[in-house]
């Protein structure tokens, strides 16, 4: 679940391992260059944790922050 705070959406992912993490990285990058809109993230072996800003809306949060999280979890749930 993502969680609003400090001016921006977060959330952390858990998988069996970082290989998944890791393809789920991969997918979200593609899908953010495409958005052209870029998270601030951490990966530490199977976790990974997602923080969206918005840069050109005073750092508050957006529309776009919402319709990036939901298309992040899309992909989650697919894997």
């Amino acid at each position: 679940m993502w969680i609003e705070k400090d001016n921006s959406l977060e959330r952390t992912f858990e998988f069996k391992n970082f290989i998944e993490a890791f393809a789920f990285i991969t997918k979200v990058a593609l899908l953010c260059e495409k958005m052209n809109h870029y998270p601030v993230w951490e990966n530490s072996r199977h976790l990974v944790t997602i923080k969206l800003i918005s840069h050109d809306n005073e750092h508050a949060v957006s529309d776009k922050n919402y319709e990036l999280s939901s298309q992040i979890d899309e992909i989650y749930y697919h894997l």
